[in-house]
């Protein structure tokens, strides 16, 4: 049977570990990817936090006295701002450290989570709530390294193996 958690019963940690979080750094594109991360505030509002996200109005309303560091848009296609995402991950990973990076997607999530997989932090992927019969592109890419992989809904499961359903978000 499959294991069915709800925000408030979601894993705190990734599998394998028993160390609960104390920073994260919370990484998602503008639009849906960012709203569903900030429909989780339960979950993340206790730990110190920081986000990293596009510099648009989306992102100014929706994170209201959060500290955010801006990311380079656009990132779909766009080979200099991968590089340049890539080089602000080794860089903000490195100044703040933290203990678990989580994403919902999508271009920007890449670079995070492939540095900071590299470097031995614990990494989280959440799939987006609207894909329930298809993988995204970010899952696909994220799901062979990620710690920790999230899906929203039981239908998902079948897509990634081993993921944990910690359903809807929003």
């Amino acid at each position: 049977m499959t294991e069915v958690h709800t925000l408030e019963t979601a894993p705190a940690t990734p599998r394998g570990t028993s160390r609960r979080p104390s920073r994260l750094l919370l990484v998602a594109s503008t639009g849906g990817h960012l709203s569903q991360l900030v429909a989780m505030r339960r979950w993340w509002e206790t730990f110190d936090r920081t986000w990293v996200t596009f510099d648009n109005q989306h992102s100014a309303s929706a994170l209201v006295g959060e500290d955010v560091i801006h990311a380079h848009s656009p990132t779909t296609r766009n080979v200099p701002n991968a590089v340049r995402n890539t080089l602000l991950a080794r860089r903000v990973l490195s100044e703040l450290r933290p203990d678990l990076v989580v994403s919902t997607g999508a271009g920007v999530a890449a670079p995070f989570l492939a540095v900071a997989h590299r470097r031995g932090i614990r990494t989280m992927y959440i799939e987006v709530i609207d894909r329930i019969t298809s993988r995204t592109l970010t899952g696909r890419m994220a799901y062979p390294f990620v710690d920790q992989f999230a899906v929203q809904w039981p239908e998902q499961k079948h897509l990634y193996p081993g993921a944990a359903v910690i359903g809807p978000t929003l």
